[in-house]
């Protein structure tokens, strides 16, 4: 009972490090809108004109920062479906074999009915031995969080959460408005920053509230940009920062470009198709975070193909419902449907060719 007692006290304090970051934006947050609003709006600003529409673009850009925010700390990372899970059975038949080439024929058997298209470094079927399952495309363990997070990008301390397939699009907005917050903040602050300097502003408190906010502002706009530029980047390419880091391996090798479908596919990915609902922090993102359209012309010829003519992608209505989970058969995003692709016409004999040798099996090709 000790070892186990000292354990959870361990996991608890741990918890509470973890909310340092947070805690510590918050009040970030908390001083300057204190400074900006009473300091240097209410209190050193005299035009009244000049004071409201400050005011007002502030407030619209403040609430959208603190939405957003909320959204990348509280939205709970999405983890695989259970059928990426091993069955009972799987698992005591997994832990009897020793050798392993034998697990990994019994995983790769399993694997068969899953759409799993990327691999080890050296070619295996990608597990997780802690959570028990076959790791669907693009998905990693957290040892943070203990637990396999769908589309992983990392683990970011200043929300204490992981950003992955459920939040990905909040943290972009997150980047983007806390950017816009910043720049605002300097922008107005700028000539009674001068002042400071030229002896132009009153003998209050609210002087050095408005020397700090400038200097704080600019700083974080600095950090902010270079950060919201790579995640740019990302979203254009449609990978994430650990497939950046290391790219994917598919059957037939690397491929670091293997889930980018263009820079517009890319973008719909995360944002969604609806342009009404891409400023705003509800969730939009196509998919089910499982499985990936690739633009791959070789398919793993092991592996299912999930229709994607006739069933469209899992997506949120955006109002606020949870993420839907839908079969499998029917998890493949829209993304190829919109356009055809430069390959279909190739391919069209060679389709015609498999479905009358198989006519049970819908073969595609992804582009």
């Amino acid at each position: 009972m000790a070892p186990s007692g000292s354990r959870s006290i361990k996991r608890g304090c741990q918890r509470v490090l973890y909310w340092i970051p947070v805690l510590f934006i918050a009040l970030i947050v908390a001083w300057s809108y204190y400074a900006y609003v009473l300091q240097l709006c209410i209190e050193s600003i005299e035009d009244t004109g000049e004071k409201v529409v400050y005011l007002l673009v502030y407030h619209v850009v403040f609430i959208m920062f603190v939405w957003a925010y909320w959204q990348t700390i509280f939205t709970k990372p999405m983890n695989p479906l259970k059928e990426f899970h091993l069955s009972h059975s799987d698992k005591e038949l997994l832990e009897r074999e020793d050798r392993g080439e034998s697990q990994q024929e019994i995983l790769r058997r399993i694997a068969k009915d899953l759409p799993i298209y990327t691999r080890t470094n050296s070619g295996a079927i990608r597990f997780c031995d802690r959570c028990q399952l076959l790791k669907p495309d693009r998905c990693h363990h957290c040892s943070v969080c203990d637990k396999c997070i769908l589309k992983m990008d990392h683990h970011c301390p200043w929300v204490n959460n992981c950003v992955g397939f459920a939040n990905y699009k909040f943290f972009m907005l997150f980047l983007l408005y806390s950017l816009l917050y910043c720049l605002f903040i300097t922008a107005t602050d700028l000539q009674y920053f001068i002042k400071f300097w030229t002896n132009g502003l009153p003998d209050t408190q609210a002087k050095f509230h408005i020397l700090f906010l400038f200097f704080s502002a600019s700083m974080f706009s600095v950090s902010l940009a270079s950060l919201f530029i790579y995640h740019c980047w990302l979203v254009c390419k449609n990978r994430s920062t650990l497939e950046a880091v290391r790219s994917p391996v598919f059957r037939h090798g690397t491929d670091k470009n293997g889930f980018s479908l263009g820079f517009s596919k890319n973008f719909r990915q995360v944002f969604g198709d609806e342009v009404k609902y891409w400023p705003i922090p509800v969730f939009s993102s196509l998919g089910d975070g499982c499985s990936f359209p690739t633009c791959l012309v070789n398919l793993d010829p092991e592996q299912p193909s999930s229709p994607t003519g006739s069933n469209p992608a899992n997506k949120s209505a955006a109002e606020g419902r949870q993420f839907p989970s839908k079969p499998l058969r029917e998890s493949q995003s829209r993304l190829l449907t919109s356009t055809p692709s430069w390959s279909e016409n190739e391919t069209a004999t060679d389709k015609d060719r498999k479905g009358a040798s198989n006519p049970g099996m819908t073969i595609e090709n992804e582009a």
